[in-house]
């Protein structure tokens, strides 16, 4: 036992350090998100002091967006700063190649419009989106949950597109854009199905444009505008009561626009 456990000793010591804190850290703040800055916890927690509020479901989306933010983000920077001694700009923080970064993802968007449309005509998509459904009825909570959305999704985007991305492409090239989108897409489960495969393909494409442009801005702005596109037709959608694909659709829907 004693000659096993130098053994272990040994193996521990050979292993690069940056990597196991990498891949330690994004299963220890994905754990904090889960039993600490979730709505769960909020609900469990907090509830009794917002419950007479009729803004209470909003305050718990508002829990979980900045939460996330705060610990997918700002603690992630923290150990690139202080534990690597490392620039953030290396990990994925600068404009990079802007020129191509906003030109792909405008196409990407451009792609994705229309399969969102045709998806949003579903039941299980009218149901899901936007998840506060409160959004639906009132323009000014429509935009704070989505200023929430935004802060949730930068944060999310960094600790896969930016903190372990970039994280881990010294140590194993390209193929980080494969270890990123696995703990991505198992994070999906449980949303539509359509969703959920997509996110595969969302995965590596957003993984292969953060590492193109060296940014995880265009990653950021891509997926945001997504989500912001399913929640605008979905809450739309509502609005016309029309939940058909073809041009008479787009019309009413136009119309409760205008």
């Amino acid at each position: 036992m004693k000659n096993e456990f130098k053994e272990l000793i040994l193996r521990i010591k050979s292993l690069d350090k940056k990597v196991v804190i990498i891949f330690l850290w994004v299963a220890i703040s994905q754990t904090i998100s889960w039993y600490f800055t979730s709505r769960r916890f909020f609900r469990i927690n907090l509830y009794p002091s917002f419950q007479s509020d009729p803004n209470l479901f909003l305050y718990e989306y508002l829990y979980w967006f900045i939460g996330d933010f705060f610990v997918f983000f700002i603690l992630s920077i923290l150990l690139i700063l202080f534990v690597f001694k490392e620039k953030p700009r290396d990990y994925g923080l600068t404009f990079g190649d802007y020129k191509s970064g906003l030109k792909i993802s405008a196409i990407f968007l451009l792609i994705m419009l229309p399969l969102i449309w045709f998806f949003s005509s579903t039941a299980e998509f009218a149901e899901t989106y936007p998840h506060l459904k409160s959004a639906r009825d009132s323009l000014l909570i429509f935009f704070i949950y989505e200023s929430g959305m935004f802060a949730y999704m930068f944060g999310w985007e960094y600790i896969w597109r930016g903190f372990m991305l970039f994280g881990l492409k010294e140590k194993f090239g390209d193929y980080s854009v494969l270890i990123q989108m696995i703990p991505f897409v198992i994070l999906h489960n449980g949303k539509p199905f359509p969703e959920t495969i997509g996110a595969i393909l969302g995965g590596i494409a957003l993984g292969i444009l953060a590492l193109r442009t060296r940014s995880v801005y265009y990653c950021v702005f891509t997926h945001m505008g997504i989500m912001f596109s399913i929640d605008l037709i979905s809450t739309l959608r509502y609005k016309a009561n029309d939940f058909g694909v073809g041009i008479e659709s787009v019309i009413n829907i136009l119309k409760v626009i205008f």
